[in-house]
């Protein structure tokens, strides 16, 4: 049986879906917003209203762009399409930094390929079902394998000399001696699960909370 909402939203022509991964404060209670959508980054300037529903950084949101005197287009007829752990605070929080963090790595472009929105609408559909920062983990190791940039060989990023022992990381995952980077090793044969097979499932709480704290520093 179709859903009233999803007819709703059938009929709202030239409505766009995206996620909210910036909001910045302009003049008065105007903001600035950028979402990310199927193929493009959008920036867009948000009117403030007491009929405006409530936007947030991290929202997945339907709208709709018109086109104003200025050279920034507005946000307009803003609907929330929300999640069952929206309202976790705890969820929120790391799904927002998540937000926060993928804006980083796409600011500068206004074309992006498909894969960002759908890989982010694909883990937001699963947040509720473990601790999220293993699934911001994993959502990492999927970005830097499509982008080439995950290391899977096995000689150190700071001496290229072999790695022949638990290997520690550096920003974007890079594999170092542990020597080399001052830094705690991992195992292995878990980090050889995580980015073969996305999954991380071999590592333990600490050693996910030392990697998303890796993830932290930037994609």
């Amino acid at each position: 049986m179709v859903k009233l909402w999803e007819i709703f939203f059938r009929k709202r022509r030239g409505a766009v879906k995206g996620y909210i991964l910036s909001v910045n404060r302009a003049k008065d209670e105007d903001t600035v917003v950028t979402v990310l959508c199927q193929e493009q980054l959008f920036t867009l300037y948000r009117f403030y209203g007491a009929r405006h529903s409530t936007i947030n950084l991290g929202f997945k949101i339907d709208f709709e762009i018109s086109e104003g005197k200025s050279n920034i287009s507005r946000l307009r007829s803003v609907l929330h399409e929300g999640f069952s752990w929206i309202g976790d605070i705890n969820r929120m929080l790391v799904w927002q930094q998540l937000c926060q963090l993928l804006y980083e790595h796409l600011k500068d472009n206004e074309m992006v390929e498909g894969f960002y929105y759908e890989l982010l609408d694909e883990v937001a559909n699963i947040w509720h079902l473990q601790n999220p920062k293993r699934i911001a983990i994993e959502f990492y190791i999927k970005l830097l394998e499509h982008e080439g940039r995950l290391h899977l060989d096995d000689n150190c990023f700071l001496c290229e000399k072999p790695l022949n022992e638990d290997p520690a990381l550096v920003r974007a995952f890079l594999p170092t001696h542990a020597k080399c980077s001052f830094a705690k090793a991992f195992p292995k044969k878990s980090l050889e699960t995580l980015f073969h097979e996305h999954s991380s499932i071999d590592l333990d709480d600490k050693e996910v909370d030392r990697l998303y704290d890796i993830l932290s520093e930037g994609l």
